[in-house]
């Protein structure tokens, strides 16, 4: 274990607020980076600081003295890209000399998923600055899938029958606490899947049999995926990601199972079922 002062960001979101609780029941002094430290969870050994991605000066000097830096990535937004590469700037501006990145799987240039592209342009800005990182690639979160679901109880998308290793948001915090604390994780890029990858028609028969909501799933095209959205007035660059996500799992770029969470967090990934059985969110 390091004794170095790790800070946390999106520490009010649901991931970064997650991790932070784990930091603290380990025992760990940290700093919560966060827009609003009204709503900052009260942890003890924790100090939060207000700061934003776009506001260099201020996330320096609320990076001071942090050696370990959990980069939460941003909200989706057209300029995500600029509002990371601002922090991961600022950060070593400030003497981070380490970065645990949240990312998502599959990231690359050329990406089907069009908000995994941002990721990989991220990634790629921390791998030349040259300080140390370790990237966490997320699959789908499933703590979303329940509200994938229109009021109909049908969730639309053009996924086919393409399979996801989602994974709960508790194990992805589980994997990146460890990671925080512990030495030997310099240059590592993880994915972090569940435990089995289902097609969106399982999630959807899983989410009826759990919960007793009827819940199936409508397979559309990509046109029909795109004309279906149009009603809600979203800019095209954030209907494309919502689309997208849909194609990449019909292109197999999220059929992947991995062990990390075991070998990391020390116990297995948290099924679909179980998650829908466990939480209240649904």
């Amino acid at each position: 274990m390091t004794s170095d002062l790790i800070a946390v960001t999106g520490a009010t979101g649901q991931l970064g607020r997650r991790v932070a609780h784990r930091l603290a029941v380990a025992g760990v002094d940290q700093r919560l980076v966060v827009r609003d430290t009204s709503r900052a969870p009260d942890l003890p050994g924790a100090h939060a600081v207000a700061a934003a991605y776009e506001d260099a000066a201020a996330l320096r000097a609320a990076l001071d003295e942090v050696q370990t830096l959990l980069l939460v990535s941003a909200t989706e937004t057209a300029g995500r890209v600029a509002l990371h590469t601002s922090a991961v700037d600022a950060a070593l501006d400030a003497g981070v000399s380490r970065i645990v990145y949240i990312s998502f799987l599959g990231a690359a240039p050329d990406a089907t998923f069009t908000f995994a592209r941002d990721h990989w342009h991220t990634e790629r800005h921390i791998r030349e600055s040259g300080v140390r990182f370790t990237f966490l690639r997320n699959s789908l979160y499933m703590d979303l899938v329940p509200y994938f679901a229109g009021e109909d109880g049908v969730i639309r998308g053009p996924a086919g029958q393409g399979r996801v290793g989602m994974v709960a948001r508790d194990d992805i915090a589980d994997v990146a606490a460890v990671v925080l604390r512990e030495h030997g994780h310099d240059g590592v890029t993880y994915d972090v899947t569940g435990p089995r990858a289902l097609t969106m028609a399982e999630a959807a028969e899983t989410i009826t049999r759990v919960t007793g909501r009827p819940t199936r799933y409508h397979a559309e095209t990509i046109e029909e995926a795109y004309a279906s959205r149009a009603r809600y007035g979203a800019p095209e660059w954030e209907v494309a990601g919502w689309v997208t996500s849909y194609a990449a799992i019909a292109a197999g770029d999220l059929d992947v199972v991995t062990d990390t969470v075991g070998k990391i967090a020390g116990h297995p990934p948290m099924s679909f079922a179980e998650y829908l059985r466990t939480t209240s969110a649904v």
